[in-house]
């Protein structure tokens, strides 16, 4: 009984805790699917910064961002983001191959959920980009 009694304990101390460490951090993306559209070849690497708000009461970290292709190049705010307030997450895509692209982007952070998954995709066509006079 005793060896029951303090087993129970010992579980709801570790639940306690782990609920304790994500509770308060999450965060809002304005949107994990970005379409660049068409993109001509010869205009090269696209950026696009896909905006989140840490809508938690504790500061947020982002970890790592993995991309799914060495074609995809990801860039982050790498300073805790306060509550309330907003950090990026960029994915700059390397146009060299034509044709229909669909990548992602998996995000690892401390918040809840741990893991969010970031999307980017669109067209490259093969062509000249119009010259400025």
């Amino acid at each position: 009984m005793k060896r029951t009694l303090i087993l129970a304990i010992v579980s709801m101390a570790g639940f306690a805790t782990t609920f304790a460490q994500t509770a308060d951090t999450t965060v809002k993306f304005t949107e994990t699917t970005h379409d660049f559209g068409e993109l001509l070849q010869s205009n090269g690497p696209q950026t696009y910064a896909f905006e989140f708000t840490n809508t938690g009461s504790e500061p947020v970290l982002i970890q790592n961002v993995q991309p799914s292709c060495g074609c995809t190049t990801p860039g982050w705010t790498k300073e805790p983001v306060e509550p309330g307030q907003t950090g990026v997450v960029q994915a700059t895509y390397n146009a060299a191959a034509v044709g229909p692209f669909n990548k992602s982007l998996t995000v690892t952070t401390n918040s809840t959920p741990s893991t969010i998954i970031l999307y980017i995709k669109g067209k490259v066509i093969a062509g000249e980009s119009a010259s400025v006079e």
